[in-house]
């Protein structure tokens, strides 16, 4: 059986947590020795820590005079993926190893993904992989991935899973507009995400869950894990990135030159007035949000979402996301009707930017890549939009 190092750690401060990843998978590049195969650290933030990913702009992604407010601390983390608040609430996962050189990082993220899809199984929950980087209960996000490779091949896969969430506190935190300007945003939110307490009708521990996990990654991986300490040279690693990177602001507050932006379109359907909110990053789409006079968003529409996330800011990929998550009578119109409204506001968005190159993905990690399908024309069947 394969022998992992598993280290346990809680109250982490935002630069300290992230350095020691960092810290950890230094030993896993071509030319390094460790004696265990991959390191698993499963650990909390104290409450909280804000973070974005690694090509995120601070002050686009986060509200930095509330989080000042709040004492919550601001870091910038190696992976990419997009801005989450972390906590006692929420158990983080680290893999530090080295990166198989066939395995493509699409499959390495479903790797390790199956240790925690059997750890929450564990605990009688059902997880599943969605989207580009989520996994969903029953079409609700209950845990965003991550994957970092350095340039020797040390891998570092990065996990948050939602033992619980003060949604308010987030929707202060974070800048999510579509969110912010829906009517009752956090029952919005709520209707996107769940978490282990939700699903076991009882207060979670991160303990109880992190104790799953951990059962999960030997069952799942056939690894044996085996407690342990970081060394004193990786604590020395730990301090030094620290010093030098994670708690300068020439880290954490680095600016893209791309502009975020935003569009929104108003869709006119049977089922009440929608309202499709489209941000971008350069020629990136970074998060939508579909809102409206309905009572309940169709899971559809939110399986939308988690697809259109992370695409690239083309009629093409609208038009596909589409159709791959949403049939003929999703709100009563169909999915060309409800792509071109989509694509109505991406333009709007794109227009505000002045245009840009594609980027690599960000967005908020609360919203959560065939055949041939018809092409969105140029107009759409909108009686109403706006730019935000």
């Amino acid at each position: 059986m394969t022998r992992w190092r598993l280290l346990i750690d809680d109250s982490a401060d935002a630069a300290t947590g992230l350095a020691t990843d960092e810290a950890l998978m230094l030993p896993y590049g071509r030319t390094a020795r460790s004696e265990y195969a991959a390191t698993l650290r499963l650990y909390s933030y104290r409450s909280h820590a804000a973070l974005v990913g690694r090509f995120q702009s601070l002050d686009g992604e986060i509200d930095l005079a509330v989080a000042a407010r709040h004492g919550i601390d601001v870091g910038r983390r190696p992976t990419g993926g997009g801005a989450i608040v972390m906590g006692e609430d929420q158990l983080g996962v680290a893999v530090a190893t080295r990166a198989p050189a066939a395995s493509t990082p699409r499959a390495l993220l479903a790797r390790y993904a199956d240790g925690i899809i059997a750890g929450l199984a564990t605990l009688g929950i059902a997880a599943e992989s969605a989207g580009k980087n989520d996994l969903q209960v029953g079409g609700r996000k209950i845990a965003g991935l991550g994957l970092h490779v350095d340039e020797r091949g040390a891998l570092l896969f990065h996990a948050s899973v939602l033992a619980d969430l003060n949604v308010d506190l987030m929707l202060d935190v974070l800048k999510i507009p579509g969110a912010k300007l829906a009517d009752k945003p956090a029952e919005r939110v709520q209707q996107r995400i769940t978490t282990v307490a939700e699903q076991l009708g009882r207060p979670v521990p991160v303990s109880e869950v992190r104790a799953a996990v951990a059962a999960g990654f030997r069952s799942a991986l056939g690894v044996e894990l085996q407690p342990d300490e970081p060394s004193a040279d990786e604590c020395d690693r730990r301090d030094s990135l620290v010093r030098d990177r994670y708690a300068k602001d020439a880290w954490t507050q680095q600016r893209t030159h791309l502009r975020d932006a935003h569009g929104t379109a108003l869709l006119k359907t049977p089922e009440g007035l929608a309202r499709i909110y489209v941000a971008t990053h350069g020629a990136t789409i970074k998060s939508a949000f579909v809102t409206g006079d309905f009572n309940t968003l169709p899971d559809e529409l939110v399986a939308l979402e988690a697809q259109l996330r992370w695409t690239p800011a083309t009629p093409s990929a609208v038009t596909a996301a589409v159709h791959d998550t949403v049939d003929d009578d999703a709100l009563g119109v169909s999915p060309n009707v409800l792509a071109a409204a989509v694509w109505e506001a991406t333009e709007r968005a794109l227009g505000v930017a002045g245009g840009a190159h594609p980027v690599r993905p960000s967005g908020s990690c609360y919203f959560p890549d065939g055949d041939a399908r018809p092409a969105i024309r140029s107009t759409t069947s909108t009686n109403e939009a706006e730019l935000v």
